[in-house]
């Protein structure tokens, strides 16, 4: 079996191996890549997550492929999630959302594009520098996550928390599309806001509002605020978008709870400060333009920074070189959503994300991956890491 074919087949393997993220149990995901990667001889690891104040260790968050080089100097990671998006309507998928079959050179099923392919394809990576390791200089880790699509991000937080593990000094994230290197992405500041208002029977005399009504009157302000532009430093401009509203039950009732949701995808002239400053004034409008018996509170449930490659810096020099010898013409691309760059941003370790593939259904219906781009992607990253490991 050549490298490639050995590659897809660990990729349809995977896909075949449903690993929704909050729905499905790993234990399967995770033996099929313990299974390849025991029987190459690669050395690798479970990472687990932080129960919190117990001090133990949670469930398994990823596994960790360690390849020592043979001369000292930095290490570098390539990071792929093999957890994925929920199927959604299975009904309007033209194929099985677990097939991995191949039809006209696309690999198929849920996963296929985000981010099994890429996995896979690391782990070959991994296998061929594993037999060279005696020539490399520093080390490559390879962390294959199972806590990304909850948002938690936890294989990237254990692998940096892990005191056996060496502290990256930069990181390839194996998301896919074939066009674009991603060097820097919009930050975010997520909060929950609690609106209260008088309870009581709808039927009654009373006309204090409820609380619906005053989260209604709280959601046209928030999307009424000013938020500024693209700035000459950062060139997308924040965003702010209300995601739920969650109060009120039957008819009869006036709800005296509901909770609203605001999402604020943040830039470095407009962080999370500023983000929480803009909904503390919206919210102290509304306490005092519609009163309420308990004031209006804030519950801040995620931030992380924006973040913005230095022009020239590893790895993004390192793999844009590289697509430029094997042919590619890649564009540095700063990302409106955010991603574990944005994590490791804030730990200071540069990472680049978002060159792959070509997909179709990402998170949709009937997701895929062109096969055809397997090579020159594979060639990209083995050619970036060899000058990165100074191999020898």
């Amino acid at each position: 079996m050549t490298a490639h074919a050995d590659v897809i087949d660990l990729a349809q393997r995977l896909i075949r191996r449903p690993s929704r993220a909050g729905i499905d149990d790993y234990g399967p995901v995770l033996g099929v890549l313990e299974d390849w990667l025991t029987g190459r001889g690669l050395p690798y690891r479970r990472l687990h997550g932080d129960t919190g104040d117990t001090g133990d260790t949670g469930d398994t968050v990823g596994l960790l492929i360690e390849v020592t080089g043979g001369h000292p100097g930095p290490w570098w990671a390539l990071d792929a999630c093999v957890d994925t998006a929920p199927y959604g309507d299975e009904a309007a998928w033209s194929f099985a959302p677990d097939s991995g079959e191949i039809t006209d050179g696309w690999l198929r099923g849920r996963g296929a594009a985000d981010s099994k392919l890429a996995a896979a394809m690391f782990c070959g990576i991994a296998a061929e520098l594993h037999e060279r390791a005696d020539g490399l200089h520093g080390g490559l880790a390879v962390l294959l996550d199972v806590d990304e699509h909850t948002g938690g991000f936890g294989g990237a937080r254990a692998h940096l928390a892990d005191p056996a593990a060496v502290r990256p000094a930069g990181v390839m994230i194996g998301y896919p599309g074939f066009d674009e290197v991603v060097v820097g992405g919009r930050g975010l500041w997520r909060a929950t806001i609690a609106v209260h208002g008088a309870s009581g029977h709808s039927g009654s005399r009373r006309t204090a509002p409820g609380a619906v009504s005053r989260a209604a009157h709280l959601v046209r302000l928030l999307e009424e605020a000013e938020l500024p532009g693209a700035d000459g430093e950062f060139p997308l401009p924040p965003k702010l978008t209300v995601t739920f509203c969650h109060g009120g039950e039957g008819f009869s009732a006036v709800p005296g709870l509901c909770e609203v949701g605001v999402d604020i995808r943040t830039t470095p002239a407009f962080d999370e400060r500023a983000a929480e400053r803009l909904v503390g004034q919206a919210v102290g409008a509304l306490d005092v333009r519609v009163p309420a018996p308990r004031p209006t509170a804030i519950a801040p449930v995620a931030s992380w920074p924006a973040y913005r490659l230095v022009e020239g810096g590893q790895p993004a020099a390192a793999l844009l070189d590289a697509a430029s010898r094997e042919g590619l013409a890649l564009r540095p691309k700063t990302a409106g959503p955010s991603n574990i760059g944005n994590l490791l941003a804030g730990e200071g370790i540069p990472a680049t994300a978002g060159f792959g593939v070509r997909h179709e259904g990402l998170h949709g219906v009937d997701e895929r991956a062109c096969l055809k781009d397997l090579p020159a992607v594979r060639a990209v990253y083995r050619r970036a890491l060899l000058t990165l490991l100074n191999a020898s």
